[in-house]
């Protein structure tokens, strides 16, 4: 499973070449709002997820999300998965309900894979 910690910028053939083992035209994707770094890969969101938490994440930093190569603007971004149903943080559902929160996600998000 290839899953990569983004801490500098990525090119577009380089995080395609990541996503080809699942799905292709989609990517999954973690968050460290704290920290600002991202694990793209695997199949299931927890599996960047786990990888973040060993490199020194706290749980309640790390967001997921996915990636579409295709799509433009707003819809490239999707801030849904399971990782993301906290309802101690606020947030009972799959998708990110806070927009503050999203745009912050969006940003650090923007910083490595635009």
């Amino acid at each position: 499973m290839n899953i990569e910690v983004i801490n500098n910028k990525i090119t577009e053939p380089e995080l395609r070449e990541i996503a080809k083992d699942f799905y292709g035209d989609m990517i999954k994707g973690v968050v460290d709002i704290e920290r600002e770094i991202l694990a793209m890969g695997g199949e299931y969101h927890m599996d960047a997820n786990i990888v973040l938490i060993n490199k020194g994440s706290k749980q309640q930093n790390v967001w997921g999300f996915n990636w579409y190569f295709d799509k433009k603007g707003k819809k490239r971004i999707e801030y849904v998965s399971l990782i993301n149903i906290r309802p101690k943080q606020g947030n009972r559902v799959m998708e990110v309900q806070s927009i503050s929160l999203r745009d912050k996600m969006k940003t650090i998000i923007l910083k490595y894979l635009s």
